[in-house]
């Protein structure tokens, strides 16, 4: 396994992020913690999750399976291990007041819940789900100072951040003083969907953040869909079935399907590699539901991409060009 630099920080990271949504909801505790035991053995250290996830009225599982994991002994100091704080925790979808988004008071009740669930005294990297329109960053940076000097937590990134906001929130760490700021940005961003391009990864890099992308086969749509239909009739489900019912974007995934078959490779495993490629990346973010995907996953970052095969898939998926020229001539 390969490792990085987190952004500006000094925390080393493995290029690939293990992502535990589907552990609870799709893939029970048992096979979810044979999962993590195959993914540190292989050298993934960086493990991800949200406070959310396990979703409905299992919303906090996900953090408890992987507090349950490093319950077991001798895992925990191996992992830099993220999570998330904003969305709503009440089972019903009713968030009480100032039991979601990221007041003070909110981040401060959400760190020691999920502190709890996941059987550790500290988070490695704590992150913003999403933007707060409500709450400003003076606030919310004073709130992180606290935890940061009780030890809760250490590095604080974001989520769904627009460029902007990465720059407000940067710009305000550094008035303050004392602040180290957002050091990652977790964002949608993969060979189809590459807006990001645009604004959001040219600000990260810009103030030193390391950029994650989540669904970085974009819901399966990159995973091969096409063929998975002929040869065992299984149709694309959610965001990729959603895309295919456009004829021009079937066409695109036929091409790119059709130009990976002619070099011999599996569309899932070039789509993370791509992203592997790109300037400003720390590593995508994997989420199987199999220890086989997990391997799938493992023989994507050893493999290079020629420079050939790079501008072939410029030709299908052609990025949005920099801005402002992309939007405005």
């Amino acid at each position: 396994m390969k490792y990085t630099q987190l952004g500006r920080t000094g925390l080393k990271v493995s290029r690939l992020v293990l992502g535990t949504m589907n552990f609870g909801p799709q893939t029970d505790e048992a096979d979810s913690h044979a999962i993590m035991d195959a993914a540190l053995d292989a050298g993934i250290n960086f493990c991800d999750t949200a406070n959310v996830y396990g979703w409905g009225q299992n919303k906090g599982r996900t953090e408890s399976i992987i507090g349950n994991w490093f319950a077991k002994g001798e895992r925990r100091d191996k992992v830099v291990l993220a999570t998330k704080v904003y969305g709503n925790m009440g089972a019903d979808g009713e968030a009480w007041p100032n039991h979601d988004k990221l007041s003070a008071v909110n981040i401060r009740r959400a760190v020691d819940a999920s502190l709890k669930r996941l059987k550790t005294d500290y988070i490695d990297l704590y992150q913003f789900h999403h933007i707060d329109r409500s709450t400003p960053f003076e606030e919310i940076w004073q709130a992180i100072d606290v935890l940061v000097q009780q030890g809760k937590i250490l590095y604080v990134g974001s989520s769904n951040f627009p460029g902007y906001k990465i720059a407000q929130a940067n710009e305000i760490a550094a008035r303050r003083g004392g602040t180290i700021g957002l050091v990652s940005e977790q964002c949608l961003y993969n060979l189809y969907e590459r807006r990001a391009e645009m604004e959001v990864v040219p600000a990260a890099q810009d103030y030193g953040l390391g950029v994650i992308p989540w669904s970085p086969l974009h819901g399966g749509l990159l995973g091969g869909v096409l063929k998975k239909e002929v040869e065992g009739g299984r149709r694309g489900s959610g965001r990729a079935a959603d895309s295919l019912a456009d004829p021009a974007v079937r066409a695109k995934i036929q091409a790119y399907e059709d130009l990976l078959d002619k070099h011999g490779l599996e569309p899932g495993e070039v789509a993370l590699a791509w992203l592997l490629t790109r300037p400003g990346v720390t590593g995508p973010i994997v989420g199987p539901r199999t220890a086989d995907q997990l391997r799938s996953a493992l023989r994507a970052a050893e493999l290079e991409l020629s420079e050939e095969l790079l501008a072939e898939l410029d030709e299908i998926f052609p990025g949005p060009g920099p801005s402002p020229e992309a939007f405005a001539w």
